[in-house]
């Protein structure tokens, strides 16, 4: 198939690998049925190891499909994001799907692919002007996050010798905003007493969370247990329990707990000697989510008529020792 590179190879965690690019073929050529069909698809941010993995699945999913496909992001910019979807409009796409930066930004400009015939897919926000939201509720997935380190929380701490809790979240992103509270909710309705929150901070990349959450370290040297709204969050305070105090030697009262599912995430997961107790997946591995994306797209393309909401919720479950090697084999 002929490519057209639409965005540099990233490299992820520490060898995943993501090319995000745009396959062209006559749609005879790859289809006797007609079945061929045009995507367009933007992301926040690629550097983000969670979408790189995932991205870099459908990519191979859609390629054997024989499908014509771009990737790209916009690098968490909205005026960037309207630009991509511009072209995807002049481009003829049969399908666009947008993970907003911000999604009434963008509201427009996807009213103008509607209006062009075009089926626009969101996913992340219950936007107006799309076919269909594929959609968390972020409240839940944090509430989830909440009571999964809450039960880490309740085996290992007494209202007397309380867990130090640093929240690390990304306010300004209202989805992740969601999930922060909704982690606060559930560590509130399932927790014995046992606990109180020290601190709140940024950590959307993992650099960014590593930095904070050793700054934390160092004003509560008791602080012991981080849970986050995202991929990077758990890295990055993986990691600073690991300078901390080295591989193998973190007590086990120390934990972190987050949602996402990235290869580092998992690995840290399996490795006896690192924090990393618990995660709060979605449909399962990158493999797992792509191809559930890509029945999404099916299903759009289908003419289906999804209601006047247009959302459809996606599934949610903890990932631990007991699962992880299942979803390991379709990273």
């Amino acid at each position: 198939m002929k490519k057209r590179l639409s965005a540099a190879v990233l490299i992820v965690a520490m060898t995943a690998v993501m090319l995000a690019g745009c396959g062209a073929k006559d749609a005879k050529e790859v289809s006797g049925n007609g079945d061929f069909h045009k995507i367009g698809i933007t992301i926040q941010n690629l550097s983000n190891a969670y979408w790189a993995g995932v991205m870099g699945k459908l990519g191979g999913l859609l390629d054997e499909k024989g499908w014509d496909y771009t990737i790209v992001d916009c690098k968490d910019n909205s005026g960037a994001q309207i630009n991509q979807i511009e072209s995807f409009i002049i481009s003829g796409c049969d399908l666009i799907m947008v993970h907003a930066s911000d999604a009434v930004a963008v509201e427009g400009v996807c009213k103008e692919a509607m209006e062009r015939g075009i089926k626009v897919m969101c996913w992340d926000d219950p936007m107006e002007n799309t076919t269909a939201n594929w959609v968390l509720d972020n409240r839940v997935l944090g509430e989830e996050i909440g009571k999964t380190a809450a039960e880490f929380i309740n085996e290992h701490f007494t209202p007397e010798d309380k867990a130090q809790v640093t929240v690390i979240g990304y306010p300004s992103t209202k989805v992740l905003k969601d999930r922060a509270d909704g982690i606060k909710d559930g560590l509130e309705a399932n927790c014995e007493d046992n606990y109180e929150i020290i601190a709140e901070v940024d950590g959307l990349e993992a650099p960014e969370a590593q930095t904070n959450v050793e700054s934390v370290m160092s004003a509560h040297p008791d602080a012991n247990v981080f849970v986050g709204v995202c991929a990077g969050a758990m890295i990055g305070s993986n990691e600073a329990l690991l300078a901390e105090f080295g591989r193998g030697n973190i007590p086990d009262y120390y934990g972190v707990i987050t949602t996402d599912v990235t290869q580092q995430q998992l690995d840290s997961l399996k490795n006896d000697g690192e924090a990393v107790r618990a995660i709060v997946g979605f449909e399962g591995s990158n493999l797992d989510t792509a191809r559930a994306c890509v029945e999404m797209f099916e299903r759009i393309l289908s003419g289906e008529d999804f209601g006047s909401d247009r959302n459809v919720v996606r599934e949610i479950g903890p990932i631990t020792r007991d699962n992880i090697d299942e979803i390991l084999e379709g990273m």
